[in-house]
């Protein structure tokens, strides 16, 4: 599917690939790893043709399609559902020659549409859609009402929904909450055409790919089978390399010491020349170097508080209009490893805020008034100016001390000299992630808020992360797509469900579990949208009914087709309504009203298309 041979590239004063050679079958699902900075979204831009190699060849079948999600999915009045089945631009094409078809080659069009399965798209593209997060009445909405991270998801959407020969996919679980990532695990799994993932989720690399391309010292080397599997045979390769590196060591040594002693003698003169020439025929074994990891520093509070930390009888919280959680029951403890489950937009953010102090409770809520809190979220690293510099952050976070003790606390964090007056802007993505997490955690807070840490970080980071947080005495509480950790740290579930938040009685096993039985009830064809755009069926041999008659029908058709079309607006504007969601059953009956008025408008449209396609085979004959 896809062959690298002697890839040679140089750009920014580095080399990023020296020699460099893989072969990647078709169907095959690979996982690209490597530290941070090694080149792996360079390969990608190499891939797509972006880039020019400086030497060797990067080869793909002449027909073979690339896709990928390079940027977030434009700003457009085009609904959702339609923006992701216009991804498959055959059907698409197929669709809008109907429109001035001779009719002569109606046929072959129907023909073709019903092989590329083309009736079950609008299916398959929400089934798509419900697994990324989306809702069945998001699917009606323009693109234009979607924030940045929704059209990144959009975008993901309608990669994976036109199914290219290579699909591309460069930390895609970054854009996901942990439900979307189950989703994508599975889905990637079960994706029927080669997959190339650059990801630093170990659980996607342990449960989705089935080889790992791994990118180190400008180099690339394949393994069998998923990332568990690659880190045991890297061991033993190490193993070997090194048990075979002291043999040659040793061997050395001794032909070395025959030379010391008789290099000098001359009937010796000839052996010692000899073993000189056996030394310099000897293989060097290039030692792996594996980079170290800084840990990351997160000092533990000097005096504990007394219990609980903070309680929660009763409480609500918003932004000023209804509450978005309400009947809040919660207590926590110092000694508390919560992790926050649910689906984006359920009120995680939002509880987070709360924790911080950002938001002010109603009702009951208490908490010590010494309690000092760190809050790392996901958009700090946006938010940093891009011409600070982490020397300039550390500066305003530490006041009173001298810049000695300020770039020594940098180096702490993993801040190399070189990097402590470098602008924002020129860090790593991973980099800025270190920095910010470190600084949150400085003043040794009683409790860490960590609102997706781990994106920007990559898998040796993690596990230094994961390694932290345990030896961290206060209290955490974890929001994150990043499974392992998850699991390594928490040690107790919380789900965001329904506006309020509940203990979730199992472990992230069960709860993954349960995030793919709901998609799995979402995507079922009765939940798939009504109001699709299907693929016309073939126009039916003319029946004994008269034109005329079939006129008249068809006249009838679109008087209803106009008044479903009337029916579904005042359903939609009473679902718009402010009031719409102000009690449960009223809330029941505006969308009960909008499902069943869209249920009429895909009848009658049924009907529409039906009578019209008679009306016109009959013109024909």
């Amino acid at each position: 599917m896809l062959r690298i041979e002697n890839l040679v590239f140089d750009a920014w004063g580095r080399r990023f690939f020296d020699d460099a050679s893989a072969l990647i079958p078709a169907g095959a699902k690979v996982g690209l790893v490597g530290r941070n900075g090694t080149g792996k979204s360079t390969l990608f831009r190499l891939i797509k043709g972006e880039l020019t190699p400086g030497g060797g060849e990067i080869l793909m079948p002449k027909a073979a399609r690339i896709g990928s999600v390079d940027q977030e999915h434009p700003a457009t009045p085009i609904p959702l559902l339609e923006t992701v089945l216009a991804a498959r631009e055959e059907r698409s094409r197929l669709l809008e020659a109907l429109e001035t078809a001779a009719p002569e080659d109606l046929a072959d069009i129907y023909a073709r549409l019903e092989a590329i399965g083309a009736d079950r798209a609008p299916a398959q593209a929400a089934e798509i859609l419900h697994g990324l997060g989306f809702s069945q009445a998001d699917l009606r909405r323009p693109m234009a009402e979607f924030s940045g991270g929704w059209r990144m998801r959009v975008a993901m959407a309608a990669a994976l929904f036109a199914e290219p020969d290579l699909l591309l996919l460069d930390e895609p679980t970054n854009y996901l909450d942990l439900e979307g990532a189950l989703w994508l695990e599975a889905r990637l799994k079960a994706y029927p055409r080669a997959a190339l993932v650059i990801s630093h989720d170990r659980d996607l690399l342990d449960g989705a790919v089935d080889s790992i391309l791994h990118l180190s010292e400008a180099k690339l080397d394949l393994y069998a089978g998923n990332y568990t599997r690659f880190e045991q045979m890297k061991a033993e390769r190490l193993r070997l390399d090194t048990a075979t590196r002291d043999k040659i060591a040793a061997r050395r040594a001794h032909l070395q010491s025959f030379v010391d002693r008789f290099g000098a003698k001359a009937t010796k003169a000839r052996q010692a020349q000899s073993r000189l020439k056996m030394i310099a025929r000897l293989a060097d074994v290039t030692p792996v170097i594996e980079p170290d990891v800084a840990p990351f520093v997160l000092p533990s509070p000097p005096r504990p508080l007394a219990p609980p930390l903070l309680q929660l009888e009763g409480a609500s919280v918003g932004y000023g209009g209804a509450p978005v959680l309400h009947h809040l029951d919660l207590r926590l403890d110092l000694d508390d490893r919560i992790g926050l489950l649910g689906v984006n937009g359920s009120g995680k953010s939002t509880f987070a805020k709360l924790l911080a102090g950002e938001l002010t409770a109603a009702g009951g809520m208490r908490k010590d008034g010494r309690l000092k809190v760190g809050w790392f979220h996901q958009h700090q690293i946006e938010a940093l100016d891009p011409n600070d510099t982490p020397l300039e952050i550390i500066r305003r976070a530490m006041p009173e001390a001298i810049d000695s003790h300020r770039r020594a606390r940098l180096a702490q964090f993993g801040m190399t000299a070189d990097k402590v007056e470098t602008r924002v802007a020129s860090l790593s993505g991973g980099e800025r992630a270190r920095l910010l997490l470190n600084l949150v955690a400085m003043n040794a807070p009683h409790l860490l808020i960590l609102d997706e840490p781990t994106n920007h970080l990559d898998i040796d980071s993690r596990a230094a992360l994961c390694e932290a947080l345990n030896a961290y005495t206060g209290a955490v509480l974890l929001i994150t797509h990043d499974r392992s950790l998850m699991e390594m740290v928490a040690d107790r579930l919380w789900l965001v469900q329904g506006g309020t938040i509940r203990p979730f009685d199992g472990d992230m096993d069960d709860y993954a579990r349960h995030v793919l039985d709901a998609a799995r009830r979402a995507s079922r064809p009765e939940s798939a949208p009504a109001t699709a755009s299907p693929t016309p069926p073939r126009p039916r041999a003319k029946s004994g009914a008269s034109p005329s008659w079939i006129a008249r029908k068809l006249a009838e058709a679109e008087g209803r087709l106009t008044k479903a079309h009337q029916r579904l607006a005042a359903a939609e504007e009473r679902l718009a309504a402010p009031d719409a969601f102000s009690r449960p059953e009223r809330a029941r009956a505006v969308q009960e009203a909008f499902d069943a008025a869209r249920a009429d408008l895909a009848r009658a449209e049924a009907d529409w298309m039906a009578l019209a396609e008679q009306h016109e085979a009959a013109q024909i004959t």
